[in-house]
């Protein structure tokens, strides 16, 4: 017994033995996958590790302090930054970290790519009026706050998503830029964002064909979404008040449900001189209701349309690396692709004024697709414009751009008879029905220097005048309400044109 046991204890120790030398052996470690160079797509792209995927990363961190306006995006030609008084923000600062990544990989059907864009930003807010009466003056905040997370949000700051989008096989399905819009899109040369005179840098979901004819050449057949992107206003004037028609509202907006994407159609021709751009799109205008329910009845729909020229010609003789970018447009019934979706498209401007009796001045207007009255059809508002820059490098850390655009929005007679008929009576119009234009030109003239001390690193000041001229009669007065989120109050003012003076001031880093 003794012998059974002093065996079976010493082959259990022999096999743990073995056990534990077999254990301390070396073990043949897995080849290490370090990240390699992708040198099919340009510099910065690397392969995914495992993958046969190559993706590049990149971003900007962005500070910006503006004076003359509440809003970063344009002029002070509405609300609290156009009343001039003291709710009005003297400055607006934003801050902004944006992350971008760009994938590519090889098939047999061509490149795969797909694109995102997406920012962090954080923007100075105001204080409105929220006040009842002539002694309980009281104001609230609205606009990014501290620490204030919620849907959209961290730490206070909005999200963003700018691009989104796959391409494959000639096709762009996503949130890209629109085909309707130049490379250079509102930005001939500017980082001002309030130029009217063609389409938006503002990306919208599409479903794009582009066709490559070799040398530069190129066609886009796209279906885009329209709303909000590319809609203003469809203004049903019978539900126009006193209170709207004081901001430039001259009805109650009235837009139905999508029923129909923009159709854009773009030729492009991109060579070595500069570039020659074609566009024109189709733009379905689908109201809602003429009252409160679907029993009252609705307008019928209409199409309207635009058409855009675009022209940048490279290394003009005043330097190297030197340009103009140039573009007009042409619309009907389709105004979001004169006046982009970064501008308002309802102004009141406040001045002073020298009429006896009068409070102060006030210039006002407003942008639609086409406004209409109960029982009748939608009368489509067109407008044209154009925009551009002289782009020159002064050596290859200063440069200065000199920019300008100009636009004007034109009612037809039925429309105008339309809008008159409530603006005359409801605001108390001195010139009466004979003075009653609401038909109004928007103009901006800019200069913007840039320094760039080392690669992607710049800073930027960008000084834009902006003027509203409306076409209400010389010396025509209104009565207008009480208005408390601006602390305007009910009394005469003299119509007049107005001016913006706005200053950015930038500082960027790109990677």
């Amino acid at each position: 017994m003794k012998l059974t046991k002093s065996l079976i204890l010493g082959s259990a120790a022999v096999f743990a033995g073995a056990g534990a030398q077999a254990a301390d052996l070396p073990v043949k470690a897995k080849a290490v996958e370090y990240v390699k160079i992708c040198s099919l797509y340009g510099a910065g792209f690397y392969y995914i590790p495992g993958t046969d995927t190559c993706i590049k990363l990149g971003g900007l961190m962005r500070h910006e302090f503006v004076v003359g306006t509440h809003g970063i995006y344009d002029a002070a030609n509405a609300g609290l930054g156009a009343a001039h008084n003291r709710l009005t923000n003297y400055y607006t600062s934003r801050s902004r970290g944006e992350l971008t990544w760009d994938t590519r990989t090889a098939t047999q059907y061509g490149v795969v790519r797909t694109y995102l864009d997406a920012a962090f930003t954080w923007t100075t807010g105001a204080y409105s009026g929220t006040g009842t009466t002539a002694v309980n003056g009281a104001t609230s905040y609205t606009g990014n706050a501290v620490g204030a997370a919620g849907t959209g949000s961290i730490g206070g700051a909005g999200l963003g998503l700018y691009f989104a989008f796959i391409q494959f096989a000639g096709f762009t399905f996503g949130k890209a830029a629109s085909q309707f819009s130049t490379p250079w899109t509102n930005y001939p040369g500017n980082t001002f964002d309030g130029l009217p005179g063609g389409g938006g840098y503002d990306a919208v979901n599409q479903i794009t064909y582009t066709a490559d004819f070799g040398q530069g050449i190129t066609a886009s057949f796209s279906a885009q979404d329209q709303v909000v992107n590319y809609t203003t206003n469809i203004w049903n004037v019978s539900g126009a008040t006193a209170a709207g028609l004081a901001s430039g509202a001259y009805g109650a907006n009235d837009i139905g449900g999508s029923r129909a994407p923009d159709l854009v159609a773009m030729l492009r021709v991109d060579q070595a001189w500069g570039l020659f751009q074609a566009s024109v799109a189709s733009h379905e205008l689908h109201a809602g209701y003429y009252g409160v329910d679907e029993t009252t009845g609705h307008p019928g729909d209409k199409w309207g349309w635009a058409g855009q020229l675009g022209l940048s010609i490279k290394n003009i003789p005043t330097g190297a690396g030197d340009s103009i970018n140039i573009q007009g447009v042409y619309t009907n019934g389709a105004s979001r692709y004169n006046f982009q979706d970064y501008m308002g498209t309802t102004y009141a401007m406040y001045g002073g004024t020298g009429v006896v009796g009068a409070y102060q001045s006030l210039g006002v207007g407003g942008v639609s697709d086409s406004v209409f009255v109960a029982g009748a059809g939608q009368q489509l508002t067109t407008t044209y414009g154009f925009n551009g820059a002289l782009n020159h490098n002064w050596d290859p850390r200063w440069a200065t751009s000199l920019y300008g655009a100009w636009a004007a929005v034109r009612y037809n007679s039925t429309a105008k008879g339309y809008i008159c008929g409530a603006f005359v009576p409801t605001l108390a119009l001195s010139s009466g029905a004979a003075g009653c234009n609401p038909d109004l030109n928007y103009a901006v003239v800019g200069v913007a220097t840039y320094w760039t001390p080392v690669k992607g690193l710049s800073f930027t000041a960008d000084l834009a005048y902006t003027m509203l001229d409306q076409k209400y009669a010389a010396g025509s007065t209104v009565t207008l309400p009480v208005q408390a989120g601006i602390a305007k109050p009910g009394a005469v003012y003299e119509l007049r044109d107005q001016n913006s003076l706005t200053l950015r001031l930038r500082a960027q880093r790109v990677w």
